[in-house]
């Protein structure tokens, strides 16, 4: 392991597919993926450019054009270690300057002058602001890690360990190829493969069982001239299509988009340990911590019923669960309205997150997403278009929420269900700003914006201090919607999928029914009480 690699969390992969690819390893490009610091880069070169630009016009009476974020950052730059970048822009406005050497000093007219310059303002600029991360990135590398994936972290700048100390990201990585690295073993930048090689290397990785991630044209061109077995474009601001035409075998928007499985033969979800049978293992974790629990109602607290409205809590678990919000901080994440489940459950301690998490309140707290209030006109016409073309349609209930408009489909012939769907699909293509999602007997339309139970629980976390290392979330779901939680706590908490659970889940325990769901709780009430002083 060289000086670079960071301890294991994993002795090997459990056998995983990423968008049906199995793999071994994961190797991610930094600026763009998994950090912000691509825009400071971005305004760092903008800054040297300029200047450097600016004083060569006025020397020679030219016009001044400035240097292009959105187009010569992105074609001549991004991706390239600095020297590269240097040469490369210059050469595109017919520029020639002296190569210099590396100990040149920041105000010497040559290539590696104007690189160091570069390097110095990109250091200042993280000094002022310090490193933002993309969440979805590192709740993924998480998820990865838990799955046994190996990950390494690839980037042209020398100032890689600096950024990734800066945003406490270190640990994430059982391996680091950088400027520095690139410099020391003469390694070509991108777009020859070598960065991403020597990676795979350091991970004992062949490229055809690691994937690379790279948010540059020039980086997913390397990952293709290496034969990794998957390339992925991250286009979180920019022209998907571009990324595709260098190479890219999947673009997405943020890498939770991405599809994670466990590969055929591998033990799949059905596979996963009983929350009940391992509950010693669960108790070891809590050892020094306390937990805060997240409960999905429908299908986790209360059985699916063919009326929704008749999805009453039992006694029983009422009991278990006011006696578990005696003891720790419980929070009940619907999908419904947060009024209607609120009123279901009659419980004052609980907070409560309805549509998703788009509507929270609590003792002393109260969240509406102004991204949902925003389009709440939009919904007002879809439930009015979606009640008039379901009308005909036996058994289809339209369901308006004060941040969705739901249609169940449970009690409709599976005959006309292709017609529930046709009629949501033609509502919701005269709405941009909604997305459609799906469920158990359920299309649901909903604000199209980065929002779901799985921010919400991080949200959570974070507005109730308890995003701290002496807390162990949990969180129980049963449906698709509850994915995007259990993604969310991927390494630092615990996912429980409740029931027959088909699709593939990023959970780490399962309860077969509500019955089992009430004995966790009622265990962990137990737990939690005897360890209070």
């Amino acid at each position: 392991m060289s000086e670079h690699t960071a301890p294991r969390v994993a002795e090997s992969s459990r056998g995983v597919r990423i968008e049906g690819v199995e793999v071994d390893g994961v190797i991610l490009d930094l600026d763009g993926v998994i950090t912000r610091t691509a825009r400071v880069h971005a305004r760092a070169w903008k800054r040297m450019f300029d200047d450097f630009l600016e004083r060569r016009a006025e020397r020679s009476g030219e016009p001044f054009e400035p240097f292009s974020i959105d187009e010569d950052y992105r074609r001549y730059v991004d991706g390239k270690p600095r020297y590269d970048g240097v040469r490369s822009f210059l050469e595109s406005r017919g520029i020639e300057l002296p190569e210099g050497d590396p100990e040149d000093g920041v105000q010497e007219k040559t290539v590696c002058g104007l690189g160091n310059r570069k390097n110095d303002l990109f250091r200042g600029l993280i000094a002022e602001g310090g490193v933002e991360v993309f969440d979805d990135a590192v709740r993924m590398i998480r998820l990865w890690r838990s799955r046994g994936l190996k990950t390494a972290v690839v980037s042209s700048s020398k100032n890689c360990q600096a950024v990734l100390r800066g945003a406490h990201l270190e640990s994430l990585f059982d391996a680091r190829v950088d400027g520095r690295d690139a410099e020391e073993r003469e390694l070509p930048g991108k777009p020859a493969p070598d960065l991403f090689l020597e990676a795979a290397e350091e991970l004992g990785l062949a490229p055809a069982r690691a994937v690379v991630v790279e948010d540059a044209a020039a980086g997913v061109e390397a990952g293709r001239a290496g034969g990794f077995g998957l390339v992925v474009g991250v286009a979180r601001d920019a022209d998907p299509g571009l990324l595709q035409r260098h190479g890219a075998h999947v673009v997405v928007r943020a890498l939770d988009e991405l599809h994670t499985e466990a590969a055929a033969g591998a033990g799949d979800e059905g596979g996963l340990p009983s929350a009940i049978d391992a509950f010693d293992r669960i108790a070891r974790r809590l050892a020094d911590k306390r937990p805060a629990v997240f409960l999905d109602y429908d299908g986790t607290l209360t059985p699916i019923v063919r009326d929704p409205a008749e999805a009453r809590l039992s006694p029983p678990m009422r009991r278990a669960v006011q006696r578990l919000a005696g003891a720790i901080p419980v929070a009940v994440v619907s999908g419904r309205d947060r009024g209607d489940v609120e009123s279901l459950v009659q419980l004052e301690s609980l907070i409560y997150a309805g549509s998703h998490g788009f509507d929270i309140r609590g003792p002393e707290l109260r969240h509406e997403h102004e991204g949902g209030v925003a389009v709440l006109g939009d919904l007002e016409d879809v439930e009015r278009q979606l009640r008039a073309r379901l009308e005909s349609i036996r058994g289809a209930q339209v369901e308006r929420k004060r941040f969705a408009v739901a249609v169940h489909y449970r009690n409709v012939d599976d005959a006309a269900v292709e017609g529930v769907e046709s009629a949501v699909d033609a509502v919701h293509a005269a709405h941009a700003k909604l997305r459609k999602r799906g469920g158990k007997k359920i299309f649901e339309l909903q604000p199209d914006i980065p929002w779901d139970k799985g921010r919400a629980v991080l949200w959570l976390l974070e507005t109730l201090d308890l995003d701290r290392p002496d807390v162990l979330p949990m969180y129980l779901g049963d449906d698709l919607t509850d994915e995007d939680a259990f993604r969310a706590l991927a390494g630092r908490g615990l996912g429980i999928v409740v029931g027959d659970f088909a699709p593939p889940t990023a959970a780490d325990f399962r309860l077969r029914d509500v019955g089992e769901v009430q004995v966790f709780l009622e265990r962990l009430t137990d737990l939690a009480e005897e360890k209070r002083p």
